[in-house]
């Protein structure tokens, strides 16, 4: 019986999407669950498992095509029987009768055979019992005629590449979506940033002080990133219009925290969500940030794990960045950027000292947040992080 291959569901946001590569050519066999194709939605990449066994009996809608959900893009013939598995009983035969009739070949001269593409029939063997050795491989070889050189003629690639290549690519659907969300941010909200720098050395204590225990306790290695998300919660509590978002001519205001952990990729920046961050644990959210790590390399990201968030924390300085301006996050309001944390000289109770000094930037839309709100919780951020305690006090 012939099924249609249908594009699955897409989340409420997503009305297109793009067919990358099919796992499998036409006129072959698949079993149940194998993926057929990967679709790419400005989102997430998807896998398309077959929901039967059977052969693909036809391909509609081939590599780089848009599609919607519940296009038709391929037929699978799920009454076909998988040919490899019924050639096997003679496939087994026909090699035991060709053992048979070989000669039994030397360790060393069944290396050499197979590397040179020598049929084992074809030796005769000249050890005991009519053992074929190396040597004998090697006569053959030398026995065989000369391959005719084959020369490729020559092309002048000067007025193909000329002194200025260049290489036109497609955006991939995530690239356009990320581009067409950062002009929306830049044209719809009146952004401004605010910096200030953290003494990052009361972090670096705590943390080489319990990192093994942390580790061996948890099974997950305590990074900075937990204790930023730690700080941000406790700012965005003190000051909630830095995690309210502008709706039309209303400003929504909201009762959790779902923090944005901006993760750059090599399909493009994507910002996995992590829910209720005020619920959880450092260990809880290492562990977070970790998994979604582990699927952004993997392209493993769902839907739901990008949707959302109220706000969002970007570390440029594991790119070595020293200072930036970040651009928002739609519909979000205020976003935090990270930088590289450097050793400088500062000025401490009239003395001159150095310290592992971090530069932090928030971006905020100004038509809801005034530079009070955006200064004073970046200034909480900061007084949360030099005293780390509070954190884990919760004062």
């Amino acid at each position: 019986m012939l099924i249609e291959i249908k594009v699955p569901a897409l989340s409420e946001s997503v009305s297109e999407a793009t067919l990358l590569s099919w796992h499998k050519k036409a006129g072959e066999y698949v079993k149940r669950d194998e993926n057929l194709i990967d679709i790419e939605t400005d989102k997430v990449v998807l896998e398309l498992p077959a929901p039967h066994a059977g052969k693909l009996a036809k391909i509609v809608m081939g590599d780089g095509a848009t599609v919607k959900a519940g296009d038709v893009i391929a037929l699978l013939d799920t009454d076909a029987k998988d040919e490899a598995v019924e050639e096997a009983p003679a496939k087994a035969a026909a090699v035991a009768a060709v053992e048979k009739t070989a000669p039994a070949l030397s360790p060393a001269a069944r290396k050499l055979a197979e590397e040179k593409g020598v049929p084992p029939e074809e030796l005769a063997g000249s050890g005991r019992g009519g053992r074929v050795t190396k040597e004998d491989v090697a006569a053959k070889l030398e026995a065989r005629p000369a391959a005719a050189e084959v020369r490729a003629p020559a092309v002048d690639m000067t007025p193909l590449l000329g002194e200025r290549p260049q290489q036109r690519v497609p955006m991939t659907r995530l690239r356009q979506r990320v581009a067409e969300r950062l002009v929306q941010a830049q044209s719809t909200a009146a952004i401004l940033t605010t910096f200030n720098e953290v003494n990052m050395q009361p972090v670096m204590d705590l943390r080489n002080k319990y990192k093994d225990k942390f580790e061996k306790e948890h099974g997950v290695k305590l990074g900075f990133m937990s204790f930023f998300v730690k700080a941000a919660v406790k700012a965005l509590k003190q000051f909630p219009i830095v995690n309210a978002s502008v709706d039309g001519s209303d400003i929504v205001y909201h009762g959790y925290y779902d923090i944005g952990i901006a993760v750059g990729t090599e399909r493009g920046l994507v910002v996995p969500v992590l829910r209720n961050a005020d619920q959880l644990s450092f260990a809880e959210i290492e562990a977070g940030i970790a998994e979604f790590g582990r699927k952004a390399k993997d392209g493993k990201l769902t839907i739901e794990e990008l949707s959302g968030g109220t706000f969002t924390i970007s570390n440029g300085g594991v790119f070595g960045s020293m200072l930036s301006t970040p651009i928002l996050n739609p519909p979000q309001s205020a976003i935090l950027g990270m930088h590289a944390t450097k050793e400088r000289p500062v000025a401490e109770n009239g003395q001159v000292v150095i310290r592992p000094m971090m530069y932090l930037a928030l971006s905020y839309d100004h038509r809801i947040i005034d530079g009070r709100e955006a200064v004073l919780s970046l200034v909480a951020m900061k007084d949360a992080l030099e005293d780390p305690a509070r954190l884990l006090l919760e004062v």
